[in-house]
């Protein structure tokens, strides 16, 4: 883990902005440290994803009202500190992103994180290993 989900109107980006935005939001999870300076999420964990909404209805229905919404699922565990970093940090590269967007027309940007425990979750992952033997 991290598995970061963006949910995104139709009308808000093309797919090579979205795919930009899915790089960029992965190297910031990447960045992430601790107070000691240690990773705070595993390279071969980090996930990020975008899922393009056809069908949406935003606030007064103003056809280019737009939004984005992400879901950032991380195990228990991560101090409050840890989290509002990697939040603010993840949030503020999403607002960059779509500054443009956000002074031409209605925009809503959200993001929230959400942890779990490793009750409820099952993984079969062969990436970390990957990269521990590779030169990355």
């Amino acid at each position: 883990m991290p598995h970061l989900t963006l949910e995104y109107s139709a009308n808000l980006a093309d797919a090579a902005s979205i795919g930009q935005l899915c790089e960029t939001l992965a190297q910031v999870l990447d960045a992430q440290r601790d107070a000691d300076g240690a990773r705070v999420y595993p390279r071969g964990g980090i996930r990020t994803r975008a899922l393009r909404c056809e069908q949406y209805y935003i606030a007064d229905g103003d056809p280019h009202n737009a939004f984005l919404h992400g879901c950032l699922k991380i195990g228990a565990g991560r101090t409050p500190e840890v989290r509002r970093a990697t939040g603010d940090a993840l949030f503020d590269a999403i607002k960059l992103h779509f500054a443009e967007a956000f002074a031409a027309h209605g925009l809503a940007l959200s993001l929230e994180i959400v942890e779990f425990s490793e009750e409820g979750a099952w993984k079969h992952n062969n990436l970390h290993a990957r990269l521990r033997n590779s030169s990355c």
